[in-house]
């Protein structure tokens, strides 16, 4: 088969992929081509029953990409957000936390929307923008001077300036490249499933600290057939997730509603459960030769603050600001110089945010009434500080710092 030439391959058809895709079409127009190759494009492939959290800044990126409108009926902004911590067994849980839900009027801090219909949307408009979508994976790469061999699972080979490792937290890409990852595992995992309520939520999420882990409550649009719904981020140690995930429905029923409560009438699980380990794992260089890694290849944290997904946009922002800047002076984008541009930008926001959401899951994750006495005192006087509160929200946002164009909602 003979060599096809391409500027950028990004291995990975999620959001950080298809974001990136887009962004670059939209930069960089027609003649830059893009190849996007991951096995989930073909159509017998599972969809994603997740759900997940779009802060406000990612949500102006697919906005400027076009392809917020499609699901934009689908996606239940957060309007505020609860803080409790207690034991398990506490009949009351007390409120130590609140915060309003928008950054600026009209524009809550974040949406909640499901998996599936957002990366559907993002794969249609990057087929309407003739970006070159394969129902493959990258198998393997050889470099030389000035270009990058990518060989395709189905036994194509793409000639390119740049490969993008956007192929999540066991990247394939990144192994080959020899980039070592450090980090560790918390021996937790996070239960994950959809629950149907009696109640409204009313664009209410709340994070619940329990000894074991968070048990994130974060609501969803109301489904015509399920009514009222919520999706759950349930922290456990590994052995008790694998043993809640394994019950029979109606003792998972029972650990459910003991976590849940009855503040939104009789709940039912409506979907399914799976359980994700969890760690914190950094990618010890975010770039390589003619290699960037984006996303969960390049860094993988705790959940607490609900900000994984959030960061890997934040990849996707600065990569595709730093390639499109370098095409338009000319540059080779897969250069050393331009992708040193692109780690410079986020290795260190990244390597902060790590160590913040593991502070936090130590401080929280635990049994010591010394060191609830502790938190549950800071997050009182959070409560009564409105420009610390505010900040925070603009934190969770993704409004701090240095914010690429695609993130303020700014084209390139």
């Amino acid at each position: 088969m003979s060599t096809e030439k391409a500027d950028v391959v990004i291995a990975g058809g999620g959001f950080a992929g298809l974001a990136l895709a887009l962004a670059l079409r939209q930069g960089l127009g027609n003649s830059f081509r893009i190849v996007v190759a991951d096995p989930a494009f073909a159509a017998d492939a599972r969809p994603d029953l997740r759900a997940s959290a779009i802060a406000a800044a990612a949500r102006r990126m697919f906005e400027t990409l076009g392809a917020w409108d499609a699901v934009a009926d689908q996606a239940q902004p957060i309007l505020d957000m609860v803080v409790t911590d207690s034991k398990l067994e506490h009949a009351v849980r007390p409120v130590f936390l609140t915060f309003a839900g928008e950054v600026e009027p009209g524009q809550p801090f974040a949406h909640m929307i499901e998996n599936a219909p957002l990366n559907a949307a993002l794969a249609r408009q990057a087929r309407a923008q003739g970006i070159d979508l394969r129902a493959t994976a990258v198998s393997g790469f050889e470099n030389d001077t000035s270009r990058i061999s990518v060989s395709l699972r189905d036994g194509g080979v793409m000639s390119a300036s740049l490969l993008v490792a956007a192929d999540g937290a066991k990247s394939r890409v990144r192994e080959q490249a020899g980039i070592a990852t450090h980090g560790w595992n918390y021996g937790q995992s996070a239960i994950v499933t959809t629950v149907a309520h009696e109640r409204a939520h009313n664009g209410r999420a709340e994070e619940h600290f329990l000894p074991g882990g968070p048990f994130a409550i974060l609501p969803l649009k109301s489904n015509a057939s399920l009514g009222n719904r919520s999706s759950l981020v349930w922290t456990e140690t590994d052995a008790e997730a694998a043993r809640i995930v394994a019950l029979p429905d109606d003792r998972f029923h029972g650990e459910l509603e003991r976590r849940f409560g009855l503040h939104l009438g009789e709940i039912a699980p409506s979907g399914p459960r799976r359980a994700y380990p969890l760690g914190l794992f950094i990618a010890r260089s975010f770039v390589a030769e003619r290699i960037a890694l984006a996303g969960d290849a390049a860094h993988v944290i705790h959940p607490i603050a609900g900000q994984g997904l959030n960061m890997g946009l934040r990849d996707v922002a600065a990569l595709a600001e730093v390639i499109v800047d370098a095409a338009r002076l000319g540059l080779d984008v897969g250069s050393s110089q331009v992708l040193e541009r692109y780690q410079r930008w986020r290795r260190f926001d990244t390597a902060l945010m790590g160590a913040a959401t593991d502070g936090l899951n130590r401080l929280f994750s635990n049994e010591s009434d010394v060191l609830r006495l502790m938190r549950d005192v800071g997050l009182g006087l959070v409560d009564r500080m409105p420009a610390l509160k505010s900040f925070f929200i603009r934190e969770a946002a993704g409004m701090t710092g240095e914010v690429p164009k695609l993130l303020r909602g700014e084209a390139l």
